[in-house]
């Protein structure tokens, strides 16, 4: 009977041992409660720790990074363009008994969250132009645009950037920080995730970029064209060097035989005089004394000369 009664109460020291005690590890802090008020400071130290079983509870927080994604939305610029922002942030309880009292638990702090941060996003959108959301600095963008015609262009479409989107995103960190302090929240990082163009200006956008890209293919393919005509342009001065070169060859050779030939009529002249105008004019009977030919000569020309002096 005393071992069973023994027993008993080994195990009844066991389980108020077991409630009253309670473990914290590195990730973790906590806060202890007596019938849901919070009694003395939070524990943040990792290690075994023991409250008043059954009547007290403890509270576990988490002592790490924790995570909020923001609501994507639409969000006018202040040059009056509409864009898709899409935004997130990192924070962390740092005061979990002030934690515990305002916002109690880490669903009702990600609400307090959206309630602070997305004001401070769309405060900061709407107060800077579009390029500052988009870009952080003025550096040249990589296009197969001339580097001036793309300064000229950026300069006159979107402006310059001034502000840019660091500087954006540390304005809204420094407008939400202060009033996290109050709920035991530090926000440690607030970052821009994805910037788009809504539907209706998307397509708008589109357009302008197609537009800009033929014209940079149009600029290119006259380019093209323009060193297809030199070239062509000096082909055809090449050839006309050869062909002049050639004809010029071709007269050289000409004047050289016709002068070879007169020599050589020369000489044969200088021979026999007679016989060279005697064979020359049976030549001209034959090509020019013909059926369709009509010719008014005088009884004495020279012409008929060798007719007459051979007539029977």
């Amino acid at each position: 009977m005393k071992v069973k009664i023994s027993l008993i109460v080994a195990v009844a020291v066991f389980l108020v041992l077991l409630a009253a005690s309670f473990v914290v590890d590195e990730t973790e802090q906590v806060v202890i409660t007596q019938f849901g008020r919070p009694i003395g400071e939070a524990i943040r130290e990792p290690g075994l720790y023991f409250k008043l079983p059954f009547i007290q509870e403890a509270n576990y927080f988490h002592k790490n990074l924790l995570e909020w994604d923001g609501d994507p939305g639409q969000i006018p610029t202040k040059d009056k363009t509409y864009l898709w922002v899409d935004t997130f942030a990192r924070w962390r309880i740092v005061d979990p008994l002030k934690f515990f009292e305002t916002v109690n638990n880490e669903q009702s702090a990600l609400a307090r969250l959206d309630d602070i941060i997305d004001p401070a996003v769309r405060n900061f959108v709407t107060s800077h132009h579009l390029i500052e959301t988009v870009r952080m600095t003025d550096r040249e963008m990589d296009t197969f645009e001339d580097s001036d015609q793309q300064k000229d262009n950026s300069s006159r479409n979107l402006g310059l950037v001034k502000v840019g989107r660091a500087q954006i995103t540390k304005g809204i960190m420094e407008q939400a920080l202060p009033k996290l302090v109050a709920f035991g929240i530090s926000l440690v990082d607030v970052k821009i995730k994805r910037i788009n163009y809504v539907e209706e200006v998307r397509t708008s956008v589109y357009g302008r970029m197609i537009a800009e890209r033929r014209q940079i293919a149009e600029k290119f393919r006259s380019e093209g064209q323009g060193e297809a005509r030199k070239i062509e342009g000096e082909i055809e001065k090449m050839l006309k060097e050869i062909t002049s070169e050639a004809y010029r060859k071709a007269q050289e050779v000409k004047g050289r035989a016709d002068a070879e030939a007169l020599k050589i009529y020369a000489d044969a002249y200088n021979r026999d005089p007679e016989f060279y105008s005697f064979s020359q004019t049976l030549e001209l009977y034959k090509n020019e004394l013909g059926k369709d030919n009509s010719f008014i000569l005088t009884t004495d020309s020279e012409l008929f000369k060798y007719v007459k002096s051979h007539r029977p």
